[in-house]
C-alpha cells in the first residue's frame, strides 16, 4: 500500500508539473482522457441546461400513452464523432429538427464553463450538422506550431488559432490583406513569419519600406525588389502597374477563345495559363502605408495621389495577374485622404493587433463584425502577438504567430536566395547585396593524404 501511495504521489506530481510547464504534454498524457469522460457523462445534462434540447415530438408522446409508459425526456443534439486533437476534443453534432447552428454558437461560452474546458467554438459544416472545437488549454500561450501542416502553392501558415487550428494565409483564395497593430503589438513579427513562409516558394517578394528599410531591408536576399522612401515607392508601383498590363497582354494572347475550345482551357488569370507561360505571382509588402499617404506640400500632395491611385489600381485588378497586396500599418482612417476607404474596400482578408484607438479597429471589422472590433480593442499590452482575423465573409477568430526573430527570419531568407526571381520590369529596384561568404572550413588535424 505504501508503493502504492508513493507511486499515486509521483503520478500526481508528474501531472501537476506537466500541466504547469508543459500543458501539451499533459494535455496528451492525462487531459485528453479526462476532458472526454467528463464531456460524455455531463453531455445530456449540461445541454439541457444550457437549452440545447428538443421536446419529444407528438408520435413520441402518443407512443407513450397508448403503452402507458413515461413521459419521454427532452433530446439533445446527438454526438456523431468524438476526436481528441493535440490541443482538445472535436465533437460533430447532428442538430435535432428545430435546432439551428446559432443556438449552439451563442451556448458555447456556457459549455465552456460546464465541461470544464479552455476555449469552446462552433463551426457549422453543413445543414443540420455543428462542430464544436474544444481547447484544454491556452494555446495562444505558447505558439507551437504543428510539425505538419497543409501546405499549397500561394498558402501558408502563418499563426495558430485560439481553437488550435491552424491560420493560412491562402493568397488564391483572399488575394489582398489588411495588418494593423500598434507599436510592440507583433505586426512585425506576423510580417516575418509571411516572408519566411513565402520564401521557399516560387514566388516574387516586392518591399515598401518607409521607415528607411529597417524591417524589410535586412531580408533583401529574397526580395526581387524594395524601396525605401516615397519617390521610389511611387516608381516601384507604377512599374508593378506596367507589370500587370503585360501580364494582361500575355492572358489575352493565350485565350485564343473558338467555338472548339473548351471551357476549361480559356485562360482568366495566371493560373489558367501553362506551367512554361506563367508568369511568376508578385507579393507586395507594404509597411507603414501611412507613410505614403501623409504629405506636407502641394508637390507631395501630388505624389501621394499617384501612390494611392496605383495601389487602388493593384488592388482592382492585380489577382488576375498574380500580384497580391499585403498592406500594414500602425494607423489606417479615413484621414489618410481620400481613396484609402477604397483601397479598404478592395483588402478582403483583415487582420489587427492590438490598436490604439477604436477608429482604426473599426477601419479593419467594422465592415465585417462589430464582435470582431470589440475584440481587437481587448486586446492586452502584455501579450504582444496576439491579433483578430477576418474576412469579408463575416468569421473571425484570435491567431498569434510563432516568434520569429529577424536573425531567423534572415537565415531562412538567405538559405532560399536562390528562389528569388529576376522579374524586367523591376531590375531597377533589386536590392544589391554583397554575395554570401562561403562556410567555414573545419580544421583538421591530419595533413590530407598526398598521392
Amino acid at each position: 500500500m505504501t508503493w502504492f501511495t508513493v507511486a499515486l504521489v509521483l503520478v500526481v506530481a508528474a501531472a501537476g508539473l506537466l500541466r504547469w510547464r508543459r500543458p501539451a504534454w499533459y494535455w496528451l498524457a492525462f487531459g485528453v482522457t479526462l476532458a472526454a469522460l467528463r464531456v460524455l457523462v455531463r453531455y445530456a445534462s449540461v445541454m439541457d441546461a444550457c437549452g440545447l434540447t428538443v421536446p419529444p415530438s407528438r408520435w413520441r408522446l402518443t407512443l407513450a400513452r397508448m403503452t402507458n409508459r413515461p413521459v419521454p425526456e427532452s433530446r439533445a443534439p446527438r454526438i456523431r464523432r468524438v476526436r481528441p486533437t493535440r490541443t482538445g476534443l472535436v465533437l460533430r453534432l447532428k442538430l435535432r429538427p428545430g435546432q439551428d447552428a446559432f443556438d449552439v454558437s451563442a451556448a458555447t461560452d456556457r459549455l465552456r464553463h460546464s465541461f470544464g474546458m479552455y476555449g469552446v467554438t462552433s463551426h457549422e459544416l453543413r445543414s443540420g450538422v455543428v462542430e464544436l472545437r474544444m481547447t484544454g488549454y491556452d494555446v495562444l500561450k505558447r505558439v507551437q506550431m504543428p510539425a505538419k501542416t497543409d501546405q499549397a502553392p500561394m498558402r501558408i501558415p502563418v499563426a495558430l488559432r485560439e481553437d488550435g487550428s491552424v491560420h493560412y494565409r491562402d493568397y488564391r483564395a483572399v488575394p489582398h490583406g489588411l495588418t494593423l497593430g500598434a507599436t510592440e503589438s507583433g505586426k512585425s513579427v506576423y510580417q516575418r513569419n509571411l516572408v519566411a513562409g513565402l520564401a521557399p516558394h516560387d514566388v516574387a517578394l516586392v518591399g515598401i519600406d518607409c521607415k528607411q528599410g529597417v524591417e524589410l531591408f535586412p531580408l533583401a536576399r529574397r526580395f526581387s525588389a524594395l524601396a525605401d522612401n516615397p519617390d521610389t515607392a511611387l516608381e516601384l508601383l507604377e512599374a508593378l502597374v506596367t507589370h500587370m498590363e503585360e501580364v494582361y497582354q500575355l492572358i489575352r494572347a493565350e485565350q485564343r477563345i473558338s467555338v472548339a475550345l473548351p471551357d476549361a482551357e480559356i485562360a482568366a488569370d495566371i493560373w489558367d495559363l501553362p506551367e512554361d507561360l506563367r508568369p511568376v505571382p508578385v507579393v507586395v509588402l507594404v509597411d507603414e502605408v501611412a507613410e505614403l499617404a501623409l504629405f506636407a506640400t502641394k508637390d507631395e500632395e501630388k505624389r501621394r495621389d499617384r501612390i494611392i491611385t496605383a495601389l487602388v489600381r493593384l488592388a482592382q485588378l492585380g489577382r488576375a495577374a498574380g500580384i497580391y497586396l499585403e498592406i500594414c500599418g500602425q494607423r489606417f482612417g479615413s484621414e489618410l485622404g481620400k481613396g484609402i476607404t477604397m483601397l479598404r474596400a478592395q483588402l478582403t482578408g483583415r487582420t489587427a493587433h492590438r490598436v490604439n484607438d477604436e477608429t482604426s479597429a473599426n477601419m479593419a471589422f467594422g465592415d465585417i463584425s462589430p464582435d470582431a472590433v470589440l475584440a481587437a480593442i481587448q486586446i492586452p499590452t502584455d501579450t504582444p502577438g496576439i491579433a483578430v482575423t477576418g474576412d469579408a465573409s463575416g468569421g473571425w477568430a484570435r491567431i498569434r504567430a510563432p516568434h520569429t526573430s529577424l536573425r531567423e527570419a534572415v537565415n531562412i531568407c538567405n538559405r532560399h536566395a536562390d528562389h528569388t526571381p529576376d522579374l524586367p520590369a523591376l531590375a531597377p529596384f533589386r536590392p544589391a547585396v554583397a554575395p554570401l561568404a562561403p562556410a567555414p572550413v573545419p580544421l583538421s588535424k591530419t595533413a590530407p593524404a598526398t598521392a
